[in-house]
């Protein structure tokens, strides 16, 4: 099973390697959109900078189990869940956590790209300054310019940085979306689907960035598209309804499966 649909799968460079610190720890986690069940005992650990994907078909708890990582979910009426989520060890549901220092902690990349009806400027300042990060022009400006640089986008927008983000392509918007991500100097990366609506070269720009930025963060990405897990994702875990089926090395996932559900996934015989 070395291929999908008989194309090669090309890994990336880098490969998971024990003794990486574990970022995120997740033990017995179920979940419920009122008596709707979205989780059932998913247990996975997500190690700091490396990309994990999460892969599996439409409805089986990919997003759900993201959105739970910064605890998005509980905005959302009716929403439950029970088991453990760790944050470099430390319990996120503790009452003491202040949740939007937390959340600072996320930075989070939608499917589509969604920059703010502000400037450029604007777009990756706010954040940092609402969360003090940044006080003053100068500061705000140079915080800018670094989150830019981090996103590869400072040599395209630096002279049209009061520009709308919306005037951007939408290679460039998700670029900004990431930049914006970043303005909070996050521990982790939260990436739903986000080359989805990207054309093959702006998905390669974003898939190159992303290998830069897991250098210094952890970053969990959702994706349907097989070769781009291979491709950006150091490990990968597959989901179905509801269920963690797999977990392991991407290579191993991608080559070596052990179940039959995960081997038909990859393989393109299901999903």
């Amino acid at each position: 099973m070395s291929a999908i649909g008989h194309t090669p799968l090309h890994f990336g460079d880098g490969r998971h390697h024990d003794g990486r610190p574990v970022k995120l720890t997740v033990r017995d986690v179920s979940a419920w959109y009122g008596e709707k069940q979205a989780l059932d005992g998913v247990t996975i650990d997500i190690y700091d900078r490396e990309t994990t994907a999460f892969i599996g078909p439409s409805g089986c708890g990919k997003s759900t189990l993201l959105r739970s990582f910064n605890r998005i979910n509980e905005t959302i009426d009716g929403f439950r869940l029970t088991g453990e989520i760790l944050l470099d060890g430390q319990d996120i549901f503790d009452p003491g956590i202040e949740l939007d220092r937390f959340r600072a902690r996320f930075g989070w990349v939608a499917q589509s790209p969604n920059p703010f009806p502000w400037s450029i400027h604007e777009n990756v300042a706010y954040g940092a300054r609402i969360h003090g990060l940044v006080s003053g022009h100068a500061e705000a400006d140079a915080h800018v310019e670094a989150c830019l640089r981090r996103a590869n986008l400072w040599d395209e927008v630096k002279d049209i940085l009061h520009d709308p983000g919306t005037s951007l392509s939408g290679g460039q918007q998700q670029r900004l979306c990431i930049a914006r991500a970043l303005s909070t100097h996050p521990d982790v990366l939260l990436m739903d689907e986000p080359c989805s609506a990207l054309d093959p070269i702006a998905t390669g720009h974003v898939e190159e960035l992303m290998e830069e930025l897991r250098r210094h963060l952890a970053i969990v990405i959702i994706t349907h598209n097989m070769q781009q897990a291979a491709r950006v994702a150091q490990r990968t875990a597959y989901f179905h309804l509801g269920e963690l089926i797999e977990a392991g090395d991407t290579e191993d996932i991608f080559i070596r499966p052990k179940t039959r559900l995960c081997a038909d996934y990859v393989t393109g015989r299901f999903g």
